[in-house]
């Protein structure tokens, strides 16, 4: 890893209608709009989505990291995630993310480890310990017979 701090940079840019173009140095350009919930018509990744993915992704790599310090063998990680968008105090942001790990290992693995590397990833993940909200997970964990 690079000593912090760390800049990640990306560039935005729209018409008065239609999709927004996100850019980034070295990255492939991802078209946005708005989800249907604000009139939007669907279809693309949107600024919610992207958080609640974002959440979802940073759990498994953040696991992949701590397994692989941890010499966990491990097959396959999916991580599904539900971000609730609320008004509170007359502020209209996320107020709960719900991230349900389902974790493949090899038989013979400890899963009470791979179930508390799960955890320990979740804890570790920038991007929601970046959020203003207590994530919550819950974790299924399958062995995968030889």
């Amino acid at each position: 890893m690079h000593a912090l701090p760390h800049e990640y940079t990306v560039a935005a840019a729209a018409a008065a209608t239609g999709s927004v173009a996100l850019s980034g140095p070295g990255l492939p350009p991802l078209e946005t709009g708005a989800p249907p919930q604000f009139g939007g018509p669907g279809g693309q990744w949107s600024p919610e989505t992207l958080l609640v993915g974002a959440a979802a992704d940073c759990l498994i790599l953040t696991f992949r990291a701590v397994a692989g310090a941890s010499s966990l063998a491990w097959i396959e990680l999916q991580c599904g995630a539900t971000g609730t968008l609320e008004r509170v105090e007359g502020v209209t942001r996320f107020t709960q993310l719900a991230l349900h790990a389902f974790l493949k290992v090899p038989e013979g693995t400890d899963t009470q480890k791979a179930r508390r590397l799960v955890e320990k990833a979740e804890k570790a993940c920038l991007v929601t310990n970046s959020l203003a909200l207590t994530p919550s997970l819950t974790i299924d964990v399958q062995t995968i017979g030889g």
